[in-house]
Formats: C-alpha cells, structure tokens, sequence
C-alpha cells in the first residue's frame, strides 16, 4: 500500500459479498468452521490424514447443510504439527497462527479473481503440509497496489499460466486440488490478501508463528468483510 489506511482502503468492498469460488454457490449456502485448538472435535480424528478430514469436512456440511465451510483468519491451530515444515521446537517459533481464510469445497471448485489484476507469479509449492500449486495476482486500484494469493489448486491451474496476464475480477483463474496435489489437505482454497509481497514469487507464508505475528498481521487483511462472511 502507498499511503491509503489499509482498513480504509479494503472498507470499500465490504458488503459487497465478492468471490474468490464458484459464484453459483449463494453466501446462505456458507458455512462457517472452526479449526482451532479449541475445537474438541479435532481430538475425535487423526488430524495427519487427509482422508479423514475430508470425512469431516463433508460431515460437517451435511449436518449443517451448507456447500462451503470457512474461516480461519489469525486462528492458532494444532493441524500444522503433522509437519515439520511448521513445527518447531520453541512454542513461540511454531507456525500455526492462520494468516489467509481457507474455503473448503470439493476439488475441482472453480477459483475466481477477486479483483482485476495480473498474473504476479505462480508455483508448485510441494512441501509436505505446503500450499502445492499456488497462484499470486498483483493489483493496482486506485493507485494502491495489493496481492492475493489462491493455494492448494490442481497442477493443471498453473500448466499454462503466464506472468503478467490480465485477469478480471469473478473471472475463473484456477480449479481447487485434491489432496494428492495440494500439501495432503482435504480440498479447499486458501486466500490471502497481502500488502507488501517482500520480493517474494509463487509463494508466501500463509502460516506464521507468534513471534512474528505482529507483522504478518499488519501485511495481511481479513478476506471475511470483502467476501461477505
């Protein structure tokens, strides 16, 4: 961001109600979830499996009777320590605080552009519990330049991409993976609204440790206002 207030900037989306999944799915069909450690029914499962979650996954929604749970923004979560990509030895490097809102649907869902933008970078992200293949978008509004991440898509969402390709806002850039592409997680959309890239291509942390969340915090905004969840 260049001068804008972040929270001033992002508030004129709010009630919007925009997309970042199949826009045929009504918000009343939305679901939210929570994945934190709080969450006792987290204990009834192996957390490690993928196939599990997605038994839980689909529970979950046909008891409620919704398409799509979300949530997850700045949520602590214990689901990372199946990884030593996240863990680590002190509590206060261990990344399990959720910096992005996650969407979980079936694989093949398709992914919508949030706003107008450009392709910034792209990649396959294939560290065990990681994002698998992952696309940024670079926009430009207003004079205010922002990045949103999509992650946890199928390999063929990133075959053909190029860097600097024009996308609409609600157009389809990608399709949501399966477990066997996207880090061994249940299917579902990771997003991210970042402020400052840092540099980075095709990847950026969308788990960060308490340590360091003062900052992601303040680089990152929470989709749920701009989506309408």
């Amino acid at each position: 961001m260049n001068s804008t207030t972040p929270s001033s900037f992002f508030s004129q989306w709010t009630g919007q109600a925009l997309n970042v999944i199949d826009a045929s799915i009504p918000k009343s069909d939305y679901i939210a979830i929570d994945l934190s450690k709080a969450n006792q029914d987290l204990n009834t499962f192996d957390v490690a499996s993928s196939s599990a979650w997605e038994i839980y996954m689909a529970n979950y929604l046909k008891a409620h009777n919704k398409q799509v749970a979300f949530g997850g923004y700045l949520e602590t979560r214990n689901l990372y320590n199946r990884s030593a990509y996240f863990s680590a030895q002190a509590e206060t490097e261990q990344r399990n605080i959720h910096i992005g809102l996650d969407l979980w649907c079936p694989a093949n869902t398709a992914v919508l552009s949030c706003f107008d933008g450009t392709i910034h970078s792209f990649n396959n992200n294939t560290n065990f519990g990681d994002y698998g293949p992952t696309i940024i978008v670079k926009h430009t509004i207003n004079n205010e330049t922002f990045y949103t991440l999509y992650g946890h898509l199928s390999e063929a969402s990133i075959a053909n991409l190029k860097v600097g390709a024009t996308v609409a806002q609600g157009e389809t850039i990608a399709h949501l993976g399966d477990a066997s592409v996207n880090g061994d997680y249940a299917p579902h959309l990771h997003f991210q609204i970042i402020l400052d890239i840092q540099d980075k291509t095709g990847d950026y942390p969308g788990v960060c440790c308490l340590n360091t969340l003062a900052f992601y915090k303040s680089n990152t905004v929470d989709p749920g206002p701009i989506l309408g969840v």
